[in-house]
């Protein structure tokens, strides 16, 4: 107790309320200029990209990728910016740290090796244009939609709503499902002994008075009639062409409206597990 009681002594309280309010002046006011020159700085840039793509035939989705991944590189300049100005104002030596330790083994530390895999990998999927913001894809067994690029990860929206963040290096088959027109894919489960003729010709009289209220179809249905599924299903399919992203829509519509005429001209349809239980 003596012993910090001496140390007490000789420590200016005064002095050192004063170091602390200021020092937590400062950093307040740094916080504020920062995110005032963090926006005018991403405002200017964003219109200064804007005013490039007009001159461009970018398109609107490429156009947003781009901008979202400078958006992403600017700022990580200017939280490098912040973090060392803060750490100046605490008084932490950055400079002689980062002396000291030698480029080579802030880089090692820092794990710049994935870092850079990362960006190369996530430079070379905007050179080749492999996927853009709001394409349907399927990277690394994850479906859903692209949120966002950066020059790290890629953020992928899950048709469930979750939000996954994956790491460029690991990205290595991009199935890309937003690239020409979509194909909706229909069976309808039948008995063995349906008549087939009535059904065609239920279904193209379908096709002949409701494609035209869809302008999402593409070009003309195609009738394929009776298939076998991989599970043994005898089933009648149509396949159907659509604008990206409008296949699910078109293929409930569809199926809804072939089922309910099959219905309604007394065609019994067989579910797939009545179907299973007569196999069986």
């Amino acid at each position: 107790m003596t012993y910090i009681l001496k140390y007490l002594d000789h420590i200016n309280i005064e002095q050192l309320m004063v170091n602390i309010i200021n020092k937590i002046i400062s950093l307040v006011l740094i916080f504020i200029l920062f995110l005032i020159i963090r926006y005018i700085i991403n405002l200017a840039f964003e219109k200064a990209l804007n005013n490039s793509f007009a001159f461009t035939h970018q398109t609107e989705a490429r156009k947003k990728t781009l901008l979202k991944l400078s958006h992403n590189m600017l700022n990580y300049c200017l939280y490098f910016f912040l973090a060392y100005w803060v750490l100046s104002i605490l008084g932490v030596p950055v400079s002689s740290l980062l002396a000291g330790a030698g480029i080579a083994g802030v880089a090692i530390g820092l794990g710049a090796q994935g870092f850079l895999s990362d960006v190369v990998n996530g430079f070379f999927i905007l050179f080749e244009n492999q996927f853009e913001v709001g394409d349907t894809v399927n990277i690394v067994n994850i479906d859903g939609i692209i949120a966002n690029v950066g020059i790290r990860t890629t953020q992928i929206k899950g048709f469930d709503g979750t939000l996954h963040f994956i790491q460029n290096r690991n990205i290595t088959v991009v199935s890309n499902k937003s690239r020409g027109n979509m194909r909706a894919l229909i069976d309808i489960p039948l008995y063995t002994t349906a008549n087939l003729e009535q059904i065609t010709s239920i279904i193209e009289k379908i096709n002949q008075t409701e494609i035209s209220k869809f302008p999402e179809i593409v070009g003309e249905p195609s009738i394929i009639g009776p298939q076998t599924t991989t599970n043994g299903q005898f089933v009648f399919r149509v396949a159907i062409y659509t604008t990206n992203g409008e296949q699910f829509n078109v293929y409930h519509e569809f199926y809804q409206k072939y089922q309910s005429a099959l219905l309604k001209a007394n065609i019994p349809l067989p579910t797939a597990h009545i179907y299973s239980q007569q196999n069986n």
